[in-house]
């Protein structure tokens, strides 16, 4: 069975496709539905120069679950914009997978927020996020 990221590229032109964020850091969608977004990201190849995950890769992982939540909700034929990310880091994660949970707070009309909880192998909160997204459902416009 296809990833629901795989599914996402396909769409993509080749060339856009090789160059998303999610591959470069190693994100693999495990769950995708509209009460629940699962994802991992390895420590490998996201760390800081102090060899901890890098803060920025934990902000990525968080972006990329709230947008598929809110992709969920506007589904089949809306868009999304990120609106603000917050995120806090409780600990380090050294090595191994970190694993994103995210659900939504809020959808309504024209604004979703989703919250992630990021931890990891050993279940301990690395990191905690929220994502406002503007929605708009049955208005994708193409990029226009």
């Amino acid at each position: 069975m296809k990833q629901p990221m795989d599914r996402i590229m396909a769409d993509l032109p080749p060339e856009l496709a090789a160059e998303q964020l999610v591959n470069r850091l190693g994100i693999k969608i495990t769950e995708w539905s509209r009460e629940r977004v699962v994802g991992t990201m390895p420590v490998a190849g996201n760390r800081q120069p102090f060899g901890l995950l890098h803060g920025g890769a934990s902000a990525a992982l968080a972006e990329t679950l709230g947008s598929l939540a809110a992709a969920a909700y506007v589904a089949p034929d809306g868009m999304l914009v990120g609106l603000e990310l917050n995120c806090t880091h409780h600990r380090a994660a050294r090595d191994g997978l970190v694993t994103g949970v995210c659900e939504p707070l809020h959808e309504g009309a024209q604004i979703g927020t989703y919250q992630v909880t990021i931890t990891n192998d050993r279940d301990q909160l690395v990191c905690s996020a929220r994502l406002t997204c503007l929605l708009r459902k049955g208005r994708n416009t193409g990029g226009r």
